[in-house]
């Protein structure tokens, strides 16, 4: 007898085993009502994958599990509902949505499900495969934030100056400078490699965005995952999922990731159109509870983590320029910055728009060189000072000489301004940015 089960490959047996396709009950659509696919005869696990099998059509619709009713279970397509009608057959995958990682996706651009729209390619089936949904990390796994992350920006490098594996928002109001900024980020920072998020943007930006803010440059060093904003709910969800899942692959392999996704807020408005119809009930603003709930579990995904780590710069749409907006406040509230533009600056063709006495980086007492952090805050202050003073001195309403602190604030502020202004192509190295800092006139 022990012959004979030596004589077994057990191996072989174990390969054949893993790769076997289990069978699964199947179910039928009993109903479809707005964004949501009723569901009968399946048991699934919420996040599960299950395919919508839909007569005369060549593909099955992949949906995902997102609530139950009724001993009904509720789907959401990851595409089309067109075509779907009751009696339809439904097949649970028995797995949530995983997306496949590696060195191949540099250079390339992948939609909001991980598949890539830059060209066409039959088989996608390299690097490993990684669930998007991922808990954040242990917070006692994660290591100190310690080094600066240079970002070329001379205003965010010398006033705010940001550290590898922090995480900031940029907020502002719509057509104010955010993805220009953050093309300039993409191209000049001195992380290993960029992770791009376009979640909900309009489908004419995609293409300005690769071509004129990041460049060729930019990209060859970037994954660029896209979902705008004619996509379903669920699929710009997943765009976020997908971009931090690439994002923690790479910090894993002990990269410095840069990780910039564009916007937190119509991330969560595909939340609430999710949760409005599975039947939340709308909280603030219209928002739903879940939005709040998945806001931190998206967010704290980034940061440092036992090789690497995933600086994050996360767009924050506010409406009307209202900085109190529920989402702005939730998200000022989990990340460890943030940089203010302003459509004031804009208008006065300041680029970048940041309004650096509105932004903080909660870690540059820490991060920045003693020398370097007094500078900074001696020239915030002249700035403070000038800008009380901004309407007398406008309508030359000042008295020169009234004042020695106003007096020292004029004379320097033409020189803090040039310092803060800078060229969309233009990219400063941190010693660049210091040597500036320093001969500002005071």
């Amino acid at each position: 007898m022990n012959r004979d089960l030596k004589e077994i490959d057990f191996e072989k047996i174990r390969r054949r085993l893993k790769t076997a396709k289990l069978f699964y009950p199947t179910g039928q659509v009993t109903r479809v009502i707005g964004l949501t696919v009723e569901a009968r005869g399946i048991s699934a696990r919420i996040g599960e994958v299950c395919d919508i099998i839909v007569p005369g059509e060549p593909l099955p619709v992949k949906s995902e599990v997102v609530g139950f009713r009724d001993n009904n279970t509720l789907l959401m397509p990851l595409g089309e509902l067109r075509g779907i009608y009751p009696g339809c057959t439904v097949v649970p995958g028995g797995n949530s949505h995983a997306v496949r990682v590696g060195p191949h996706l540099l250079g390339r651009i992948v939609d909001g499900l991980g598949m890539p729209i830059d060209w066409e390619e039959p088989q996608w089936d390299m690097g490993e495969e990684m669930s998007v949904d991922s808990a954040p990390p242990n917070p006692l796994s994660r290591k100190r934030i310690t080094d600066m992350l240079v970002t070329g920006v001379r205003s965010i490098d010398g006033l705010l100056t940001c550290g590898k594996g922090q995480r900031l928002g940029i907020f502002s109001g719509s057509g104010v400078g955010k993805s220009t900024l953050m093309g300039m980020i993409a191209r000049n920072c001195s992380a290993d490699i960029n992770v791009i998020g376009l979640i909900g943007e309009r489908g004419r930006e995609v293409r300005e965005f690769i071509e004129k803010d990041l460049g060729e440059s930019g990209l060859s060093r970037s994954v660029v995952v896209v979902a705008t904003s004619d996509q379903p709910a669920l699929v710009r969800l997943k765009g976020a999922f997908v971009a931090s899942a690439i994002a923690e692959y790479f910090r894993d392999k002990g990269k410095d990731v840069m990780l910039m996704m564009d916007s937190i807020t119509r991330f969560a408005m595909a939340q609430r159109e999710v949760g409005l119809a599975v039947g939340e009930p709308p909280a603030t603003k219209g928002y739903t509870p879940s939005v709040f709930a998945l806001l931190p579990r998206l967010l704290e995904r980034s940061g440092m983590g036992l090789n690497g780590s995933i600086t994050a710069f996360y767009t924050v749409l506010v409406e009307a320029d209202d900085m109190n907006d529920p989402i702005a406040d939730a998200v000022r509230g989990i990340l460890d910055g943030h940089i203010v533009l302003s459509r004031e600056l804009a208008s006065k063709s300041h680029y970048p728009a940041i309004d650096v006495m509105e932004s903080v980086s909660r870690l540059m007492p820490e991060i920045a060189p003693p020398e370097h952090f007094r500078r900074a805050m001696l020239i915030k202050e002249k700035m403070a000072i000038y800008r009380q003073s901004e309407d007398l001195i406008n309508i030359g309403a000042y008295a020169k000489g009234s004042n020695t602190k106003i007096d020292e604030a004029i004379k320097c502020n033409d020189s803090i301004n040039d310092f803060l202004k800078q060229d969309l192509d233009q990219g400063f190295s941190f010693e660049q940015t210091l040597e500036a800092l320093e001969n500002i006139k005071m």
